[in-house]
């Protein structure tokens, strides 16, 4: 077994046929039929199942793909590290959910730091993927936030994972709306008012999405749900369909203007604890340090 014969699956696994993988790889279909088949007798097991519908995981090949993502991002950050053109350069990465503060808090790093040369991330990705990322180690530091709905899951996860969390910031539920939708003016609303428009939630794409969402009320039985992965679009949608959008209300006067969005305070609460992550026994570099102590300047649970 070797790495390419893992990122063959992982392909594979990702893809409609082997046709298409074997296009997205650059190789011959029989070439990357036998890599695989040549794997699958190596281990004993069936990583999929051949039809003539195509092909499909079989429950081993699921387990099997599980731990080859992982593997391959342990493999791509030493490849990164030592291999790639940057690794005279500092480094630094930084894996958050969607909040402006640790954007504002990664520009002050650098900004004070102001390095010769660097390679500098902030991967601003989904809720699994801060764990993982902060997990693995790709990142030092990860910004994520939990609620009454979702607590218990990610304080296991951390948990499970060694991963400490400090908590920053405890903030009401509000919703956003367009400046020009209807209920903009409003002061407060209730989830019971807002039946008639559809709610636009930020799709966590995984299997166990209910428990990791960034959002609170994630628990809520919406009668109009729109999911996206994407801030303009999820913007436009706001804006086109007179939807909304539930989160913690930290709106900077200057985003507000850019994006045309209000934040109303819902009267429905289900406060979300917002903090950052590090990994467990892992000392933080000098620019980890730093970044952490712009983060708790903006700290306000004591």
């Amino acid at each position: 077994m070797n790495i390419t014969q893992i990122k063959y699956v992982l392909c594979v696994a990702g893809a409609s046929s082997i046709r298409e993988a074997a296009s997205k790889l650059f190789i011959s279909q029989p070439a990357l039929s036998s890599s695989i088949h040549e794997l699958e007798e190596e281990l004993g097991i069936l990583l999929f199942d051949r039809t003539n519908k195509g092909i499909a995981l079989t429950d081993e090949g699921r387990e099997f793909v599980t731990y080859a993502k992982k593997a391959v991002n342990q493999y791509e950050i030493l490849e990164d590290h030592f291999l790639s053109k940057d690794k005279n350069k500092d480094r630094f990465s930084v894996s958050s959910q969607h909040y402006n503060f640790a954007i504002r808090a990664f520009t002050e790093m650098v900004k004070e730091k102001s390095p010769d040369k660097y390679a500098f991330s902030l991967h601003e990705t989904k809720t699994e993927a801060v764990l993982e990322e902060v997990r693995s180690l790709k990142s030092e530091v990860g910004i994520v936030s939990f609620s009454g709905a979702n607590e218990k899951v990610l304080k296991k996860l951390f948990k499970e994972y060694q991963l400490e969390f400090t908590p920053l910031m405890k903030r009401d539920t509000y919703v956003y709306f367009w400046k020009d939708h209807p209920f903009a003016k409003r002061k407060e609303i209730s989830l019971a008012e807002l039946t008639d428009y559809p709610c636009i939630s930020f799709d966590q794409d995984t299997d166990s999405n209910y428990y990791l969402t960034e959002e609170a009320l994630s628990d809520y039985d919406f009668d109009k749900m729109i999911k996206s992965d994407d801030r303009a679009t999820t913007m436009e949608l706001i804006s086109e369909l007179k939807g909304y959008s539930i989160g913690s209300g930290m709106l900077s006067g200057e985003d507000a203007v850019l994006k045309g969005l209000v934040s109303v305070k819902l009267k429905e609460e289900d406060p979300l604890v917002i903090g950052y992550i590090t990994r467990k026994g892992s000392a933080l570099s000098e620019y980890g340090k730093l970044y952490v102590s712009k983060l708790l300047q903006y700290k306000e649970i004591q």
